[in-house]
């Protein structure tokens, strides 16, 4: 991609029409506004290979488990989000030739994400067999104000006198390319004329949403030149417009769609709430409603733009970043969660997987009101109930609670054996998230309504999967995956062993404060939970003893035991040849290898920081570092802040590139599956955690920057408890200003000052 995006700050913009890489393409240009989406198909015919993609947050089916052997445990299923009703298929016909660009050559092709006001354009001409010039401009968004609607507004513009049938749909003919049988998840599929409008009815299989689509169109042209006809056919409604179009006139054509679940209303009122949704978007105009679009991407960019000045790709790839992260996830709903691909693709179901707290939460906790943070935890403790479950599928008992590596509705739905029973990592990210959120807001209230319930379980999960090793005389964890995904079924992995020691301890500590300060509360939970005080008992026998593999020669904590049997070629060795070596290596070979995937130990000294001094994490980053290969998209982000830590700032830097434009240079080869949503989140911490230093201790904010040298400055708004500020960082100065909110002490580089209301104070950096 990058040879041909044009690097502008507040767009994404593709110059020429490149055909071996559409599906890329398709998942970059993606819009969506958290409760629908698209991918950037072309509205008219494209024979080329592509990857259709409309999709409803929420609506989802349990796609039946294919494996080639069963497992006792093995979910049944995995829940993936549906690919629903297409509403932006619109042909066009021009003398009788269907305009496909796979068959024809566009000129002067561009394609436009216009990140500021949430629109995607293109531009393009064609010359017909007939030789007649045809000027094309289409522009498609997802209301980010009205959460049901999606319009598209078509130009065309003819050299000569022309015959242009234009046939819009509205289809419920559509298939997820990921089905795992090839199977259609949609049933009573139906479809209607009322009016002038077009409507589609859905219902999914199993699962039992529905869905209603309504289309309405305006036609714009200056004479009254073309004829309308509305029809159904199998499984869609279309409307057919007849135009003879004059050389040099203008037809336009607007087309209004609103998409209703009933995820947000009854099912036998989804159909008249979609016509009414679609007709008030037709009477307000494609004007106005370009213009609540503005307002609303001006609303949310106030509150999180980063601005970096002196680098124009990187202005570009945060931005981008940050723009998908907000189609993706508003907060508005805590039944949803956030998939890793969002509404760009079907890669991994749609489903939710510890990325969202290990990743996002921290985007979402500064620059959202608190309830959209709060909401990602709450949807957690909604599934309480089936994390014990799942760990009662495994074998474990009283109260333990094994939260799913992927899920929908709570259920595990992962049917890999070395993931669904080993990568049992992901109980800490989710126990983390309810320290990160009370440390970051403040809100102490969360632990006893929501948060010590989930600590229980998970603390129970870790107390029950440890055992006391006669051999080590230590407690040890055995066949586990860590977030290194290159290494399965090891014993010991130090990051697994680190979280269940420090959930063990936090969750003992919640609850001695929880008895303290709310008695009656913890007497509650205690007792709808059976919780006995010989659990503290056992916990602290494990935490004071637990096994850490580590190297004495070296100074540093192993991966897992045995890593240093492994040939530690660095992967600087490798031949270009052989990288990514996910697609080049027999998994024999990768196992076998040293190579990790992504941050393993270097994942927890980004979670535990403060328990290592700077030399530790210095030995530690340059062990690691250079046999980790960054063959998932979670890595760069994570290397970057600890670079930037121990002051390696080429590091950072580079590593903040890689994963900032991860998709829109296609770095992984996989874009075309759709983009990283959750790595994206992590592009955000490379600003705030990484260059930005921003960290909360006791209670308040603390700031240690160290901005690349090619930057002159990085300004971004953060919310902090009561506080709305404004961060401007300078090469050897910081700015606060304090927006909203009460008079606030803040520390950079050890140096405490205050900022007074609606006032702004700069200072130097003071470094130590």
């Amino acid at each position: 991609m990058k040879e041909y995006i044009k690097i502008h700050p507040w767009q994404i913009v593709e110059e020429g029409f490149h055909r071996e890489n559409v599906k890329v393409s398709e998942s970059v240009f993606s819009i969506g506004n958290g409760r629908m989406g698209q991918r950037a198909n072309f509205e008219e015919d494209y024979s080329g290979e592509t990857l259709q993609g409309s999709y409803l947050a929420g609506v989802y089916y349990p796609d039946k488990t294919r494996v080639g052997w069963w497992k006792n445990g093995y979910p049944e299923y995995f829940a993936k989000v549906l690919n629903s009703v297409s509403w932006n298929q619109i042909r066009v016909e021009v003398d009788g030739q269907v305009i496909d660009l796979n068959q024809m050559e566009p000129l002067n092709f561009t394609r436009t994400l216009d990140m500021k006001q949430g629109l995607l354009k293109r531009a393009y001409r064609v010359v017909t067999a007939k030789g007649i010039e045809l000027e094309f401009d289409w522009t498609r968004f997802v209301s980010m104000k009205r959460k049901n609607l999606g319009v598209i507004a078509l130009s065309i513009k003819a050299s000569a006198d022309c015959q242009i049938n234009i046939q819009s749909k509205l289809s419920g003919d559509v298939h997820n390319q990921d089905s795992n049988y090839d199977e259609f998840f949609w049933q009573d599929t139906q479809a209607g004329v009322e009016g002038s409008q077009l409507w589609v009815t859905q219902e999914t299989k199993k699962t039992n949403f529905s869905i209603a689509a309504s289309s309405l169109h305006n036609i714009v042209l200056d004479t009254n030149s073309y004829t309308v006809n509305l029809s159904t056919e199998d499984r869609g409604s279309l409307a057919n417009f007849n135009v003879r179009l004059e050389k040099n006139q203008e037809l336009q054509l607007q087309k209004y769609t609103a998409v209703c679940s009933s995820m947000y209303g009854p099912e036998a009122e989804l159909r008249n709430s979609a016509h009414a949704e679609a007709q008030e978007a037709s009477h307000v105009g494609l004007a106005a409603l370009l213009r609540e679009q503005s307002q609303e991407w001006a609303r949310i960019w106030h509150n999180c733009d980063v601005e970096i000045e002196g680098d124009d790709e990187a202005q570009q790839s945060i931005r981008f970043n940050i723009f998908q992260l907000f189609q993706t996830y508003t907060g508005d709903d805590s039944r949803l969660n956030i998939g890793p691909k969002g509404f760009t693709g079907e890669k991994y179901g749609g489903s939710t997987y510890w990325d969202t707290e290990a990743y996002c939460l921290p985007f979402y906790l500064a620059t959202a009101p608190s309830d959209v943070a709060r909401n990602l935890l709450v949807y957690r403790y909604n599934q309480l109930d089936k994390a014990i479950e799942n760990a009662q599928k495994l074998g474990f008992t009283k109260g333990a609670a094994l939260y799913p590596m992927v899920t929908m509705n709570g259920e595990e739905c992962h049917n890999e054996w070395e993931i669904t029973f080993e990568e049992i990592h992901r109980n800490g990210a989710i126990a983390y998230a309810v320290y990160d959120y009370i440390n970051y807001t403040g809100d102490t209230g969360y632990m006893a309504e929501y948060g010590l319930e989930v600590l229980l379980g998970i603390s129970r999960f870790w107390s029950q999967r440890v055992h006391f090793s006669e051999n080590k005389q230590q407690w040890v964890m055995l066949g586990v995956t860590g977030p290194n995904e290159f290494e399965n079924n090891v014993n010991n992995n130090w990051y697994t062993n680190k979280f269940a020691v420090w959930c063990l301890n936090y969750t003992r500590d919640q609850i001695h404060l929880l008895q303290k300060e709310n008695p009656k509360r913890f007497a509650e939970i205690a007792s709808k939970t059976a919780f006995a005080a010989s659990e503290i008992t056992r916990w602290d026998e494990i935490t004071s003893n637990m096994y850490f593999p580590y190297d004495a020669d070296r100074n540093v904590y192993l991966q897992q035991d045995g890593f240093l049997d492994k040939e530690l070629i660095p992967v600087s060795q490798l031949s270009a040849d052989q990288r990514p070596i996910v697609e080049h290596w027999s998994w024999d070979r990768i196992l076998r290898s040293c190579y990790i995937k992504q941050a393993d130990v270097l994942q927890g000294f980004y979670f535990f920081e403060d328990e290592f001094d700077l030399d530790s994490h210095k030995r530690h980053f340059d062990f690691y570092e250079p046999l980790t290969v960054h063959e998932s998209s979670l890595s760069p982000c994570i290397h970057s802040i600890l670079a930037n830590k121990i002051g390696n700032s080429d590091k950072a830097y580079e590593f903040y590139l890689r994963t900032a434009r991860l998709d829109l240079n296609d770095i992984n080869n996989d874009t075309c599956d759709g983009c990283h949503i959750t790595s994206m989140a992590g592009t955000w911490m490379t600003i705030s955690k990484g260059f930005a230093g921003l960290r909360v201790r006791d209670g308040r904010l603390h700031l240690s920057p160290n901005i690349p040298q090619k930057w002159k400055s990085i300004r971004f708004n953060i919310r902090f408890r009561e506080n709305y500020l404004r961060i401007s960082l300078y090469k050897e100065q910081v700015e606060v200003e304090n927006i909203e909110g009460p008079s606030l002490l803040i520390n950079s580089w050890g140096v405490d000052f205050q900022v007074e209301p609606k006032q702004s104070k700069r200072i130097d950096y003071a470094k130590k």
